[in-house]
């Protein structure tokens, strides 16, 4: 009886709490579910907005889709998008010219005649220039000129530059049946076979042109005070026949005035060097017996020390003048990019070369294209040379012209002209010291 009341007694309470712990755990069930229901919701919320991509301030425009966001996000994207547009315009602006505009400022020979370019776009510059320039000197602004030259500055005087199309040295190599032109004034191929440099070195040697106005022109610059230094190419010795000083002349590319072994460097007589040469000859060193050749710097040999002082020079130029060059060959090319960036430089050549190929020009740079004699003429009119020029090549011609006269003259006559009176053995020794040939 007891038992079957304590049993009776469980049920009750059985059925009493069961109630309650399933509403506990529905309630828990329902929470968590409604709380797995609204993460779910918000993640379907963030799905559905749409994506954002990183941007830099190197792209260009804003995506459409990006744009539609929220006013925030328009506020935040539109300043950036128009300053990219900004930028790129002027990135535009600055280096994308038209190619026919580019090809203009390369070819058109702006220098015969000022205003004679179309639009009067080049000319016009390259004219204001070189008055510019001119205007600088004028007013003592520039006191240590440097002038790079190349073999343009020598055409005028009959001797050819190397690149001209048709004309040019490099054009006319047929005949010495090299691989290639530049191998003519090549160390290694000279060393295998010098046959054809000497053949063309019979026209080379100096001694049948003479300096043009050009060269007197850079010989003013000296005379007046304003050379700092001359940097030559050129191997044909004008600027020293012209009377521009050793000191002034550099020849970065050397020159026939000297000769020595190509392989041990022994220096030789250039006179006797000169001599086997135009007789057909090889010369030989005397001391390992390689050939001997001019000291004209080949393409594979070392700059002359001389080359060298342009470390000092380019430093404290106030005006680089570069004229008649192609700027082609290293290391000389480049002592044009060497100064100070506030120096002016000017070109006078052909056709833009090097740098002066930037459009637009750095600023400081000017140019003037066309035929190089005509250029210099007028800028030396510019500056108020050009009678002291003219001046001063009749001066020189006749001073070279009078040793040629006296050495044609028969040593009896000219003991007679300098009113000698001594005997005919007196005479005689007279002609001997001077070299004449003995009747």
């Amino acid at each position: 009886m007891i038992l079957k009341y304590i049993l009776t007694y469980f049920s009750i309470l059985v059925d009493t709490s069961l109630p309650s712990v399933c509403s506990r755990k529905r309630s828990t069930l329902e929470t968590t579910g409604a709380g797995m229901n609204k993460s779910k919701s918000n993640a379907d919320k963030r799905s559905q907005r749409p994506a954002i991509a990183r941007r830099t301030r190197s792209s260009s425009t804003a995506q459409p889709s990006q744009c539609q966001d929220s006013g925030l996000e328009k506020r935040r994207k539109q300043p950036d998008s128009d300053l990219d547009q900004d930028l790129s315009q002027k990135t535009v602006n600055r280096q994308a010219r038209p190619a026919s505009e580019a090809k203009q400022t390369k070819t058109t020979p702006a220098a015969s005649q000022p205003g004679s370019a179309p639009n009067g776009s080049s000319a016009t510059k390259s004219c204001n220039g070189l008055a510019a320039v001119a205007q600088l000197m004028k007013l003592g602004r520039c006191k240590n000129v440097v002038v790079v030259a190349g073999a343009g500055i020598s055409t005028p005087s009959g001797i050819p530059d190397f690149r001209t199309p048709g004309t040019g040295l490099y054009a006319n190599l047929d005949a010495y049946n090299i691989p290639y032109p530049e191998a003519i004034f090549n160390i290694d191929y000279f060393s295998n076979d010098p046959h054809p440099f000497f053949s063309l070195a019979k026209a080379l040697y100096p001694g049948n042109h003479k300096p043009n106005y050009i060269h007197y022109f850079i010989r003013m610059l000296h005379h007046k005070g304003l050379l700092l230094r001359m940097y030559t190419q050129n191997i044909d010795g004008l600027e020293k026949v012209c009377g521009i000083p050793d000191d002034k002349l550099v020849e970065a590319h050397g020159s026939f005035a000297t000769a020595s072994c190509h392989l041990c460097y022994t220096p030789y007589p250039p006179e006797d060097a000169k001599h086997i040469i135009m007789s057909g000859n090889i010369p030989k060193c005397t001391f390992c017996t390689a050939t001997v050749k001019p000291d004209v710097v080949f393409f594979g040999e070392d700059l002359p020390q001389k080359y060298f002082l342009h470390t000092k020079d380019f430093p404290k130029a106030d005006l680089l003048i570069i004229m008649g060059t192609s700027l082609q060959i290293e290391p000389f090319a480049s002592l044009v990019n060497t100064l100070r960036s506030t120096v002016p430089r000017l070109l006078l050549n052909r056709h833009a070369v090097g740098p002066f190929e930037r459009v637009p020009l750095r600023r400081g740079d000017h140019m003037e294209l066309g035929d190089l004699a005509n250029t210099v003429r007028r800028f030396a009119e510019m500056l108020g040379w050009n009678n002291d020029i003219e001046e001063l090549m009749k001066s020189q011609e006749q001073e070279q012209f009078i040793p040629t006269l006296v050495s044609t003259i028969p040593c009896r006559s000219r003991a007679g002209l300098s009113g000698s009176e001594g005997s005919d053995s007196d005479t005689d020794s007279k002609c001997s010291a001077s070299s004449c040939p003995s009747n």
